[in-house]
């Protein structure tokens, strides 16, 4: 068996050329989406995330709004800064880009934000509307993972799904995503034990650790779908995930690609967002 693989890069391209009719349509309605990110300090990664979003929001046709700040920033000042965003009815999605400096409380921030404009899903309210099964905005990468399985018609309804990784932006979320796709879900993480034991149970298999290779055909069922979340650089400087892809695909159904996989889908999730933040907040 050679696993099929689920090109996350041609599926976000496919998703945003229909997301840029929907906003063109919107611009004829006098609706004219817009995301404000703050980047704060000078974190090549974060520079580099928030370079990204930039031009997948112009190709898109959103309006796209970088507010730069020292790290030297207060806390303070940056709630502030948010509340002028959460006033200003000309910006309907909010995102700060993390991580943010140890002086600030990320939650604080987080929860600053007003959920109305809260497109990276991360909010408490939007958070347990998730868990509720209620519509609200989705966490991005693990929206992008759902898409990803569903552009393939891949059943998930009592299947067995297994996540390795329980961090708030990935592990829990995508599991409450597949668990609400009527999945039977497992969380493993740096303290289970028999991990291996479980993995090899799993007909789909979320790998979110941020280690690379950590996972081999021996954690993999025959059969199983193998979504790799993880981006790790190698000593070389070539990118590559927590799977061993060409191990994995051996004996899996379908895997994700490091790099062209699960990223290019996470900031198509955040465009996502924006639109239909816009939609709801102009209406």
């Amino acid at each position: 068996m050679t696993a099929e693989v689920i090109n996350g890069q041609e599926l976000a391209s496919n998703l945003r050329e229909k997301m840029k009719q929907e906003v063109a349509a919107l611009n004829n309605n006098k609706i004219f989406p817009k995301l404000t990110v703050i980047l704060i300090g000078d974190d090549p990664a974060s520079q580099s995330y928030v370079k990204g979003k930039h031009k997948a929001c112009n190709e898109a046709g959103i309006i796209s709004e970088i507010i730069r700040k020292d790290a030297s920033i207060s806390e303070a000042e940056l709630l502030a800064e948010i509340d002028c965003l959460n006033n200003d009815e000309t910006v309907h999605g909010i995102l700060v880009q993390l991580p943010i400096p140890k002086h600030i409380d990320e939650q604080k921030v987080i929860e600053a934000i007003d959920p109305k404009k809260d497109v990276d899903g991360f909010h408490p309210i939007n958070v347990g509307k998730m868990m509720t099964g209620q519509e609200t905005f989705l966490p991005c990468t693990p929206h992008g993972i759902l898409q990803m399985i569903q552009s393939k018609q891949i059943e998930t309804e009592g299947k067995y799904a297994v996540v390795i990784g329980r961090s708030n932006i990935v592990g829990k979320p995508v599991g409450q995503l597949l668990l609400n796709e009527n999945a039977t879900v497992t969380y493993c993480h740096s303290r289970t034990n028999n991990m291996k034991d479980i993995t090899k149970q799993a007909d789909i298999l979320i790998v979110a650790v941020g280690k690379e290779h950590v996972i081999d055909a021996s954690y993999v069922k025959e059969g199983a779908v193998v979504i790799d979340v993880g981006v790790n650089r190698t000593k070389e400087g070539t990118l590559t995930g927590d799977v061993d892809f060409e191990d994995v695909k051996q004996v899996a159904s379908y895997i994700t690609p490091v790099p062209k996989g699960v990223g290019p889908m996470t900031i198509t999730m955040l465009l996502r967002n924006t639109i239909e933040a816009a939609k709801r907040i102009e209406q």
